[in-house]
């Protein structure tokens, strides 16, 4: 399929967090396609040589298998790879905190999921955002949640983070406005995804309930009745990612079929 100038990718170089799975995988092969190189990021090494099989041929791609969990570490491993590049994208995507009531949640909890998420994401656009400068083009794009606006139920610690994340970047898009960086959130709402399954599944335990009854009351409170798909996200993504997408910052958009009832 053909591609507007101002769709295209060609010749960006994106670094795609979370990449093997879910929105993440799905993310770094729509960017792929639309002609970015992809700097994938995930923990599992065996899950980035996958990706990179179904990724573009004749497009060069680099893989960093690094645990966001343990920051200094992934930082050493991810350093050397992408600042010596000129990284016009930057995906921040991790998998989301285990559910469960926030007035049960540790401190450790709270202290793991603010290094998966914020810390990481602050570390790793300080990596980028020089190439960014120097290249006069900069997206950088957090995969977070519609919890920023509306909680979600059993989702405490997550709840959280998230809208830590979400003020961290409304913060950064006035600092980096006037070196013409974008930066925004897209909240995913119910998407088909293995954490999706998860959180059917534990809710489904919690209240002795079949997978089948949690997933349709799930889907039942979307106006579009069904949940989204990966390549959904994906497409709204390359959009931010994209020139088209040159005057958007510092929002967060929600991609939920409608489900979240605040304006």
């Amino acid at each position: 399929m053909s591609q507007s100038p101002q769709s295209s990718l060609q010749g960006k170089i994106a670094v795609v967090c979370g990449a093997t799975e879910g929105i993440g995988r799905q993310t770094a092969l729509t960017l792929a396609e639309r002609g970015a190189r992809i700097i994938a990021i995930a923990r599992s090494e065996d899950r980035l040589q996958s990706l990179l099989e179904e990724l573009p041929a004749g497009q060069m791609h680099a893989l960093v298998s690094a645990d966001f969990d343990q920051v200094e570490d992934a930082m050493d491993r991810i350093r050397p790879v992408i600042t010596p590049q000129p990284v016009s994208i930057l995906i921040n995507n991790a998998g989301g905190p285990p559910g469960g009531p926030l007035i049960a949640a540790s401190p450790a909890a709270f202290e793991q999921a603010f290094k998966r998420h914020l810390i990481m994401a602050h570390c790793l656009t300080q990596a980028v955002v020089p190439s960014m400068k120097s290249n006069s083009y900069g997206r950088i794009i957090n995969i977070i949640s519609t919890s920023v606006r509306e909680p979600i139920a059993g989702l405490g610690v997550s709840n959280t983070i998230r809208g830590a994340v979400a003020s961290w970047a409304k913060t950064l898009a006035s600092e980096l406005g006037p070196d013409q960086i974008c930066i925004n959130n897209v909240l995913p709402g119910f998407t088909d995804t293995g954490r999706l399954g998860s959180l059917i599944d534990a809710r489904a335990d919690a209240g002795k309930l079949s997978q089948q009854a949690v997933a349709d009351g799930m889907r039942s409170q979307v106006p579009f009745g069904r949940f989204g798909t990966p390549q959904e996200l994906a497409n709204v993504i390359a959009f931010l990612a994209s020139p088209e997408a040159a005057y958007v910052t510092g929002q967060s958009l929600a991609v939920d079929g409608g489900r979240m009832r605040s304006i």
